[in-house]
């Protein structure tokens, strides 16, 4: 393979990209080009003789996955790309459990549980029916898992009796999930971590599989994480990182790390150059999205932060726009700025004199329930939106119930989705036949599907309830068969369309909605489901779960099903078209638009505090670090925009600009809208309006009324 030539890359870029003789942390700033860094490596490495399998690039999301499979696959070659790891940590989870699971107590087709399934189960092992105490649980649980406790450490570090309740019912949980087969998302990473650190011969395996490991966003990591990094990359006295590891490269920002109430820490970045004595340390501070005013502000606000590492933002873009800061009467005022600034952008032009889209603006803010009133003004003012973080697509009723079913024929030993696939449609078996046959099953240790086939089941059930039941592990013994052996997208949309049919799926939902039109809407979801499995079994895929990229290779709907949980619990919705976006600063991070407005940011919501809490220093700086995001996801212009009087709960209490703006050091002069920029701004919405008037008018007119009936009748 030729070297790969990188003209556009600069020369810390290129540092970074050169680098493999060891251990490297690429500090990659908002901006910086670290997709470019990691791709590039990869190519530098296969020129360096590494097979494609031999890297391993880690990412957070299928869609970074497969924006980093894509452009490697423009830089390399599809040949080259074919059989590179690039995937998610619980993508490469999955992987090694599907392969080594079994030394761990795994069945090769266990389950993944998503977090309804989770929380039935926890209310399960409570005896409780309170969701929100089963959710506290289950936050309480998950924090835990990834702090790498287990429920004999949880209940020893546990603070109070909630705790120590919630480390029993750890416990309770644990034995469950080990008796269905299945796990969690937080499994999906601690799993594979006791295996490596129990077995050195999976251990010796897995650490020879990669000759290279690359993580992105690094400082989102937690600890569990961390340690399966160092137990991947091996080295050290016991096999676990150190001088003798192999090479790697940790791509991250401090400045970044947001996500410390998942568990989180910039502690792993701390860490690294402890455990690994010779790591190379190479800032990435050229930044390639942003104007000068807006990196000025980002640099001020991150100052008040104490630094790991040193590193400072530059532009070659120009100064831009100064920064804005707008103050408003309430959320109500706020909102209408908002919708008055989309209008005057949208009447404006780009520098280039293109015409600025509502797909180039966004509002970002702190919390989801700030995101109502936008919503409102938006709708009002015919301006099409989007939430980011809304409902999901797999999130759907209908879609969970198809779900369940697929992960039972995989699984036979999930006992959430048997319970929800046996009732799903209804089949005359109630809730006393199932308590009964749950109460049976427990006795015997079984799951509820093996002890269904039981020759002593008469015993407990009538045998009316035993035949129901009977019949419907029939059927799903007939599918998991045909399942097996159905392959290629044709095939596979006859065999699901045969078993939608045989349960009578289309005729539950409409007996579950009063309206027709809700029904066919959800009916409409399903066939697109259908259609979803079917491409995937006829390998018209780029995306394949274990990270590898298979776009020709026919898999029956047994293997599809069997990568069905973890592609939907962590699916991306796609694009939206032509829309403003709202979305919380969180699920902002890595995207960027050309206009963006923070909105709210009061001392309360930015930094959030609430009334009876205390602000620690940690918790301030994370704060800190969530602004930075915000600003720096800005390419041309940025408005930040704050509340004289702000809704808490019911009460309208005073509210105070966050001390984050002032900490951005705007010059006071261009601080607030300069008035000839105001009156600026009023002309082009005027001018907005009129036009929008004007074409309203136009297209309601006699004549154009009657011309569109002329083309109609045509």
């Amino acid at each position: 393979m030729n070297a790969p030539a990188a003209p556009s890359l600069n020369p810390a870029q290129l540092e970074a990209v050169h680098h493999l003789s060891g251990p490297c942390l690429v500090l990659a700033g908002a901006g910086s080009g670290k997709t470019r860094v990691i791709t590039h490596k990869i190519a530098r490495l296969l020129h360096s003789g590494l097979a494609p399998r031999q890297i391993a690039a880690i990412t957070f999301t299928n869609k970074a996955a497969a924006e980093m499979r894509e452009r490697a696959r423009g830089l390399v070659g599809a040949r080259g790309a074919k059989d590179l790891v690039i995937s998610t940590f619980h993508s490469l989870g999955v992987r090694m459990l599907r392969s080594d699971g079994e030394r761990v107590g795994l069945k090769t087709n266990f389950s993944i549980l998503d977090s309804d399934d989770v929380l039935g189960v926890l209310r399960d092992c409570g005896g409780n029916t309170d969701n929100a105490l089963a959710r506290r649980w289950q936050w309480t649980i998950s924090l835990w898992k990834n702090q790498g406790l287990d429920a004999d450490a949880a209940e020893a570090a546990a603070a109070d009796d909630d705790q120590r309740v919630a480390a029993r019912v750890m416990r309770l949980y644990q034995e469950r999930l080990a008796a269905y087969q299945s796990v969690d998302f937080d499994d999906l990473i601690g799993l594979p971590l006791a295996l490596l650190k129990r077995d050195e011969e999976v251990r010796c395996k897995w650490q020879a599989m990669f000759g290279h490991v690359l993580v992105d966003e690094y400082q989102d990591t937690n600890a569990v994480q961390y340690e399966l990094l160092k137990a991947l990359v091996g080295g050290g006295p016991h096999g676990f990182g150190g001088a003798g590891s192999r090479p790697f490269t940790a791509v991250g920002d401090d400045d970044q790390s947001i996500y410390g109430w998942r568990g989180a820490t910039v502690e792993n970045l701390r860490r690294l150059p402890q455990d690994f004595p010779s790591l190379k340390v190479i800032p990435l501070e050229q930044n390639y999205r942003s104007t000068g005013h807006i990196l000025r502000a980002a640099n001020a606000v991150i100052a008040g932060n104490p630094k790991l590492f040193d590193k400072k933002l530059w532009s070659e873009l120009g100064e831009g726009e100064p920064v804005k800061v707008i103050e408003c009467d309430g959320e109500e005022h706020e909102a209408e700025r908002v919708v008055a600034r989309v209008q005057a952008l949208r009447a404006g032009r780009t520098g280039d004199g293109a015409a600025v889209k509502f797909a180039d603006i966004a509002v970002l803010y702190r919390a989801n329930h700030q995101a109502k009133v936008f919503e409102q003004k938006l709708r009002a003012a015919q301006i099409p939106y989007k939430v980011s973080g809304g409902t999901s697509y797999f999130d759907r009723a209908e879609i969970k119930d198809l779900c369940a079913w697929l992960r039972l024929i995989v699984n036979n030993d999930d006992d959430p989705a048997f319970l929800r696939a046996v009732t799903t449609p209804k089949r005359g078996i109630g809730h006393q036949t199932l308590a009964a046959l749950g109460e049976f099953a427990a006795k015997r240790k079984e799951s509820l599907f093996e002890a269904l086939f039981a020759p002593t089941l008469s015993a407990a059930l009538k045998g009316k309830a035993i035949d129901a039941l009977h019949e419907f592990g029939r059927y799903v013994n007939d599918l998991e068969y045909r399942a097996r052996h159905t392959s290629g997208a044709e095939d596979a949309r006859v065999y699901l369309m045969g078993w939608l049919k045989d349960i009578g799926y289309e005729q539950h939902l409409h007996d579950g909605e009063d309206s027709e039109k809700l029904a066919s809407a959800r009916w409409t979801n399903v066939l697109d489901f259908v259609d979803w499995i079917a491409r995937r079994c006829g390998g018209e895929t780029a995306a394949e779960v274990a990270g590898t990229v298979e776009e020709s290779e026919r898999r029956s709907v047994f293997d599809v099903a069997q990568t069905i949980s973890i592609i939907i619990s962590i699916a991306e919705r796609g694009e939206d078209g032509d829309v403003v976006t709202l979305s919380t600063l969180h699920a902002a991070k890595g995207l960027e638009w050309p206009h963006v407005v923070l909105a709210g940011v009061n001392e309360g919501l930015l930094p959030f505090k609430g009334s009876d809490e205390e602000m620690s220093a940690e918790r301030l700086q994370e704060e800190r670090r969530l602004m930075y995001v915000g600003i720096t996801r800005a390419q041309r212009t940025l408005a930040v925009s704050w509340l004289r009087r702000r809704k808490r709960g019911r009460e309208t209490v005073a509210g105070m600009a966050s001390r984050f703006i002032t900490e951005m050091k705007l010059d006071e002069a261009v601080a607030k809208e300069d008035p000839r920029e105001r009156l600026k701004r009023l002309r082009a919405e005027l001018v907005a309006r009129v036009q929008a008037s004007e074409h309203a008018a136009a297209a309601s007119s006699p004549a154009a009324l009657a011309r569109k009936a002329t083309e109609a009748s045509g």
